[in-house]
């Protein structure tokens, strides 16, 4: 690891510890799905992402996606996140910083900052959102059709019987000689 990494991450970490005001947002996700979690900067023109870095982490020791120099350096990442982060790169010029995590778990309910960091200026933003992670709703599946007509044994049913019909409408309708 690069030493200016290194010293990036201790004052991420110093700037996470500090005392937290109140969330930016809170998105909601349900296990499996994909969420973005959103962080912006307005920035006066095009940012200069070649002198910049981009920071998420949870806490201040578990380091979710970083960005620097115009490219992901994931070196340090948790592995929980492996193949499940990214940026939306063709937008971070313009200020678009969220985080898209993908085959969201239930680990991955947490507070997050977003950290973004221009090299020249010295100028640092912080965003922190709230992700919520609920299980995946049990959808009950419909009866399949052959379940649905089976009588269970031993349950009253109000079934037509036969024996309620009178005997000439029995006889008369299979000989064809029933008339309206």
């Amino acid at each position: 690891m690069k030493w200016e990494t290194a010293l990036w991450m201790v004052a991420c970490s110093l700037l996470a510890s500090l005392p937290r005001g109140q969330l930016d947002t809170t998105c909601h996700a349900f296990v499996g799905q994909t969420v973005v979690l959103p962080c912006t900067t307005s920035p006066p023109g095009e940012l200069a992402l070649a002198r910049s870095m981009l920071y998420w982490q949870i806490g201040t020791k578990q380091l979710v996606h970083f960005f620097q120099n115009g490219h992901d350096s994931l070196d340090g990442q948790d592995k929980k996140f492996h193949d499940r982060t990214s940026l939306f790169l063709d937008q971070m010029k313009h200020g678009n910083f969220s985080l898209k995590i993908s085959n969201v778990q239930l680990g991955d309910d947490a507070e997050y900052s977003c950290i973004y960091r221009q090299t020249e200026s010295h100028q640092t933003k912080k965003s922190t959102i709230k992700l919520n992670v609920s299980a995946a709703p049990r959808i009950e599946e419909p009866p399949s059709p052959s379940e649905q007509n089976q009588i269970p044994s031993g349950s009253s049913v109000d079934v037509p019987s036969l024996a309620l019909l009178p005997l000439s409408f029995l006889l008369l309708v299979p000989l064809g000689l029933w008339h309206l």
